[in-house]
């Protein structure tokens, strides 16, 4: 009679840099440490603008700052394992790790769906009762919406780590990317994980596919309310207001669809093309999202200004 066999999991996940070119990785630690700065200080500028200009302490920017703190915890919660890769050639990662930090990548990106979906509403109220708006989005109502879709992004992923650490995982235990996604770690199981891809799919539909719908219908209401103003000057200025925002929503949600589509149907792709996919998902969006208000919303960009150019006549003195 053979004796029982059991497999015991690995302490640790390798994760990966950027397959094919570990010689030259370290070349790419100038422009990612760039782009975690840029982030940060985006974002914390956007933060501190908005907290200190009393002007600017209404809904619309209320849900911007939202917007920020997202992209601040899904920076900080990726610049761990990115950077010890790339600073320091260190790819090993604790399980427990693994799955606490793509805990907090998910619930991030969950909050900044949720985040993008009540600023498209934002847009709708403003542009069809404008003179009821300030009724309507009340500070109250504002922090409601807020701490609600905080506690909806919270407890849709916390099953997740709880199902993971029922799989047993097996060799060989590397990643596909520099962090670590439920997709990616769920792979490395040699146990049954059907009950994780069902869930997985189902928090991916109800949260950020209802998400993105809303929106979509958000604009078709607003691009229905524009095309009832008369005056075509007006028209412009209507959905000049929404510019942001749909950046805002494309530079989220193209590279979430993307990655999406490669790891449920580009198994043959090359492993660049995943690396890459997933770097955009967690790096662009906090970049460019602050660059991207500040350019365009003349409040916030002028707050700026005038913020750099009362510290200059200190300096100089």
């Amino acid at each position: 009679m053979l004796p029982n066999l059991t497999v015991e999991s690995p302490d640790v996940f390798l994760l990966t840099g950027i397959p094919g070119l570990e010689n030259v990785q370290s070349w790419f630690t100038i422009p990612l440490c760039t782009m975690y700065m840029v982030a940060i200080l985006g974002n914390c500028t956007i933060l501190f603008i908005i907290h200190t200009e009393t002007s600017l302490h209404q809904p619309m920017y209320y849900f911007l700052s939202m917007l920020a703190l997202s992209d601040l915890g899904l920076s900080v919660s990726t610049m761990p394992t990115m950077l010890s890769i790339f600073l320091f050639n260190s790819r090993e990662v604790k399980v427990n790790a693994c799955i606490a930090q793509l805990y907090f990548i998910h619930t991030f990106s969950l909050m900044e769906s949720a985040v993008l979906l009540t600023m498209a509403f934002d847009r709708f109220v403003a542009i069809q009762q404008p003179l009821r708006y300030t009724s309507i989005l009340t500070d109250s109502t504002v922090l409601r919406t807020g701490l609600a879709f905080a506690v909806r992004s919270v407890f849709m992923v916390m099953p997740t780590p709880i199902l993971l650490r029922r799989l047993q995982f097996c060799l060989p235990n590397v990643l596909s990317h520099s962090f670590c996604l439920h997709q990616d770690v769920m792979k490395l199981s040699c146990s049954d994980r059907r009950v994780n891809s069902i869930l997985g799919l189902f928090v991916v539909v109800s949260t950020m596919g209802l998400d993105s719908v809303l929106i979509v219908l958000s604009y078709i209401m607003i691009i229905s309310t524009v095309l009832g103003i008369a005056s075509r000057d007006e028209r412009l200025k209507a959905l000049n207001t929404c510019v942001s925002h749909i950046c805002a929503v494309l530079i989220f949600y193209i590279p979430m669809i993307g990655i999406s589509m490669i790891h449920r149907f580009g198994k043959h792709a090359s492993p660049l093309v995943h690396v890459f996919m997933a770097d955009i998902y967690v790096l662009v969006p906090p970049v460019m999202n602050p660059i991207v208000y500040s350019v365009k919303t003349k409040q916030i960009r002028q707050r700026i200004l005038l913020r750099f150019h009362r510290q200059r006549p200190l300096e100089e003195h």
